[in-house]
């Protein structure tokens, strides 16, 4: 008890004092400010009895919307903000990590990116064994030049139900002019029974995929409205309009500078079938219930649904 009082004592000072300095916080961490200023860990809202919208990917069925990893391994995307990075690592312990999956599973989320890396998977062993964890994991791989195939084998390794090149990798590959390696990394997760996708930044990797039918089972694409490593939506909307293939938006909230509501209905509006989004434990019931709500909204979209 001591232990975690001195780890809130930690969290709630590093972020009072940034407020104090003007820092420009972002609307997460203001959300955990405001709940450490009163004195108390993050409750938890109630989770609703019906699960999120579900559609498939590949083999898989799985929710809408999906728990996104980055929070958990301390990757904050928070520009100047320096502290940040270590105020994840001292809130996201592994309990904590293993509170918020269970926070998902019991919101009706039933599927997550997270790392392929030695932290994660131990803790993902861990859910499974001490709280008998279910969520399917679809695990951000690392492939390179190099070495293509290693890092994948342990996400298949470990339980993973489908995989994908992360971002930065796959647009490594791809301006290197490899796109045939991608082909291998796809062929590869696919053989092995997975859902396969292409992660990127760049919107000029999914063009080349598709114009090289390299036929992933699904594309995992950056997209918000503040320009956070994305082009504009309506760059991105007009390409996706033309693609068949699921496509699974992430950063929709330009780490924390788009308040959840507008940018989920605004990926969900312009095309999006699935959204990637960290999540503290204490937002995941309310984003859950945002994506029961927008997502029947937008039955009349441009851009067909995935059945």
């Amino acid at each position: 008890m001591p232990r975690d009082h001195d780890r809130r004592r930690f969290l709630k000072k590093s972020l009072t004092l940034s407020c104090a300095a003007g820092a420009g916080l972002t609307f997460d961490h203001l959300a955990l400010v405001e709940r450490l200023n009163a004195g108390q860990t993050p409750a938890h809202p109630k989770p609703a009895t019906a699960a999120p919208p579900m559609s498939k990917i590949g083999k898989l069925t799985v929710t809408r919307l999906l728990c996104g990893g980055n929070l958990f391994s301390g990757f904050a995307h928070s520009g100047d903000l320096l502290y940040v990075s270590s105020l994840l690592k001292h809130y996201f312990t592994d309990q904590k990590v293993m509170d918020t999956l269970q926070s998902c599973e019991e919101s009706g989320i039933n599927a997550a990116i997270l790392r392929t890396d030695d932290h994660m998977i131990g803790i993902l062993n861990r859910y499974r064994k001490d709280r008998g964890g279910r969520i399917q994991w679809i695990a951000q791989t690392y492939p390179t030049i190099d070495n293509l195939k290693d890092n994948i084998q342990r996400a298949i390794d470990n339980g993973a139900v489908g995989a994908f090149p992360m971002g930065g990798n796959a647009d490594t590959l791809f301006k290197k002019g490899r796109l045939d390696l991608l082909a291998e990394v796809v062929s590869f997760i696919r053989h092995n029974g997975l859902a396969a996708g292409i992660g990127s930044h760049s919107l000029d990797l999914p063009m080349a995929a598709e114009k090289a039918k390299l036929d992933p089972d699904f594309y995992f694409k950056t997209f918000n409205a503040v320009g956070y490593e994305s082009q504009t939506p309506a760059e991105i909307a007009a390409f996706m309009n033309t693609v068949k293939k699921p496509w699974v938006a992430f950063k929709v909230l330009g780490a924390g500078r788009v308040k959840p509501r507008e940018g989920l209905d605004l990926a969900f509006r312009l095309g999006a079938d699935f959204i990637a989004v960290g999540m503290y434990d204490f937002q995941v019931a309310e984003d859950a219930a945002l994506v029961r709500e927008i997502v029947p909204s937008h039955s009349q979209r441009q851009r067909p649904w995935s059945a």
